[in-house]
């Protein structure tokens, strides 16, 4: 094995750029602007750029990389290939093989930005010591990563670990960012815990502290929540019904050893973790009714670590 390794996470905004001690101890990180103009085309030389102006920077040869591991938003298929990648403006791109040829023959792997984070928080963060995990990422949205086996499961089309979008609710009528209706997204995400508080006030005749609020986002539904406010109690309660029975569902098919659960929501911390879990433990089936959980612990890093972690196997 290698001194090094490179773990890069590109976003439609930023590139977070990660230089690794293959034993997994990062070393520095820093980020550069991701060039969406003319279909992302300089996105990857951008990079490679970077790479090697901190290379020559910190006098590391070709030799001493084990490989680079690039985390992207969107689906990236077994071959290496990204369909389509809206925020880049990519479509059927072997990311892998182009960042190869331009960091002179250095070994690289790519992988969905969700999977790679899984990774990462199996390998050195609230997974850490488990083979088997799933990584649900409460933000404006629901993401997640599945690792079975120490490995990504990305499915035949890059989809794998979508689970924002199975369907919950078969009678509702709002319609999912997807387009479809019912998505475990329109409930367990932060923007999901803000429409489930706007119905709850909108029928509940006693007083919250909610109503006093300008303006209501998660963090207040869990912060009033601890306070003992009864309407975020009957908010939270309902938010982790949903997210407890959704995550009861998955772990009939994949059974993992622990669920983590990060992303913005996931900062209200054990209250939050005690809610779904109360739920998960009503529903599961025997067999899953140990699977523990954990919160995420590296944050924003998460996919870095992942990527890293993709190269080394």
């Amino acid at each position: 094995m290698k001194k090094y390794g490179f773990g890069v996470d590109i976003g439609g905004t930023t590139c977070k750029l990660g230089l690794f001690e293959t034993s997994g101890n990062l070393l520095e990180k820093w980020e550069i602007p991701t060039d969406t103009s003319n279909e992302g085309e300089n996105i990857l030389s951008d990079i490679a750029k970077s790479l090697n102006e901190k290379m020559a920077e910190q006098i590391i040869q070709k030799d001493d990389i084990e490989g680079i591991g690039i985390g992207l938003p969107g689906p990236v298929r077994s071959d290496g290939v990204v369909p389509m990648c809206v925020n880049l403006g990519w479509k059927n791109r072997n990311v892998a093989k182009e960042m190869e040829s331009l960091m002179d023959g250095i070994k690289v792997k790519a992988a969905n930005d969700a999977n790679v984070a899984a990774l990462g928080e199996m390998w050195q963060g609230g997974g850490r010591g488990s083979k088997n995990l799933v990584m649900v990422t409460l933000g404006t949205g629901v993401g997640g990563g599945i690792i079975i086996d120490g490995e990504i499961m990305p499915g035949s089309n890059g989809a794998g670990g979508e689970i924002g979008h199975i369907t919950v609710n078969p009678h509702e009528t709002d319609a999912c960012n997807c387009g479809r209706r019912g998505c475990l997204e329109q409930y367990a995400s932060a923007t999901g815990i803000v429409r489930i508080a706007r119905q709850h006030l909108a029928k509940e005749h006693e007083s919250s502290l909610l109503e006093e609020l300008g303006e209501i986002s998660a963090k207040a539904v869990f912060d009033v929540y601890k306070d003992g406010d009864k309407t975020a109690e009957a908010i939270v309660d309902e938010f982790a019904q949903i997210l407890g029975n959704a995550l009861s569902n998955l772990a009939c098919v994949l059974d993992p050893e622990v669920f983590v659960i990060g992303g913005g929501v996931s900062k209200a911390g054990k209250p939050l973790l005690d809610a779904v879990e109360k739920y998960y433990r009503q529903a599961a089936f025997s067999s899953c009714n140990f699977i523990r959980f954990a919160l995420a612990s590296l944050g924003n890093d998460a996919g870095m670590y992942g990527c890293v972690k993709l190269i080394l196997g």
